[in-house]
């Protein structure tokens, strides 16, 4: 993955979103072995790992507070991978190399992947739970069938798709101008402007084709936040399908009163 952020390697950006209330580490291995299509019982080290180390990079340059798990994680697919380098031991006869490096990172991955899928399971029979006995609420969640809500998209396919549109948005040029208003907050208030009175919008749609980077990664960052206060919501309709943002069926907050501590 290729760094995208040299026009503002010296802007601070003014926010900064904790990765871990949306992903971990095991969820991002498990991201690049199910978008590079790899057998995980057959994973190879090298490929993952530098795929790996791409996201970590891409994420700390989008602001986002890397977590010491997914540095932890790093370390170990480095440890790997200079295991599986080592030369194999030529005097042993008719004996087995010894256990695989990976296999213990193949049972961790294989072991969550099993209760991640098992508390998605329990999450809806609650949910379906709640629609047979359900008590009067003041905003009804009404969600059609079809819809995925966090379930097939990831934090990860969000940076997959934020890297697309900065594929297709050129570099800075001369005399680009900056909105001085440019904050997490501002760009907050004009999602939810975006999304009132709609169904839903497509994710590529918040950001305007002639945006500065700048202002592309801050609206970025500000669809994290109103996705961490369930404001927002994202999902997919169908499989493979584009990656929609809604309204959530949660009262908005006043952006206005909230303490500039809960944007840092």
């Amino acid at each position: 993955m290729d760094n995208h952020f040299d026009d503002i390697e010296q802007t601070e950006l003014p926010y900064q979103v904790r990765i871990e209330n949306f992903e971990g580490p095991l969820d991002l291995l498990l991201h690049l072995i199910k978008k590079s299509e790899i057998n995980i019982y057959d994973i190879p080290i090298h490929l993952i790992a530098q795929q790996y180390l791409a996201y970590i990079e891409a994420m700390e340059d989008l602001n986002l507070a890397v977590a010491g798990e997914f540095l932890v994680m790093a370390a170990t697919l480095i440890q790997i991978k200079s295991k599986m380098l080592l030369p194999v031991d030529e005097t042993a006869v008719n004996e087995e190399d010894g256990p695989d490096p990976r296999e213990e990172l193949v049972r961790r991955l294989l072991e969550y992947k099993q209760f991640k899928e098992a508390a998605n399971q329990l999450e809806e029979n609650e949910r379906l739970w709640r629609e047979i006995y359900s008590r009067e609420q003041s905003q009804p969640v009404d969600l059609k069938s079809d819809e995925r809500l966090m379930e097939n998209v990831s934090l990860f396919d969000l940076v997959d798709a934020l890297q697309g549109i900065l594929d297709r948005t050129p570099g800075k040029k001369f005399m680009d101008i900056l909105p001085d208003n440019l904050t997490v907050r501002e760009r907050m208030s004009a999602i939810l402007q975006m999304l009132e009175g709609q169904e839903s919008v497509n994710f590529v749609e918040l950001f305007e084709p002639s945006c500065h980077r700048l202002v592309i990664i801050v609206t970025f960052l500000a669809l994290l936040e109103l996705m961490r206060l369930n404001t927002a919501r994202i999902y997919q309709a169908e499989n493979f399908g584009p990656i929609l943002v809604s309204r959530a069926f949660s009262l908005a907050p006043d952006l206005a009163e909230l303490d500039d501590s809960e944007w840092r």
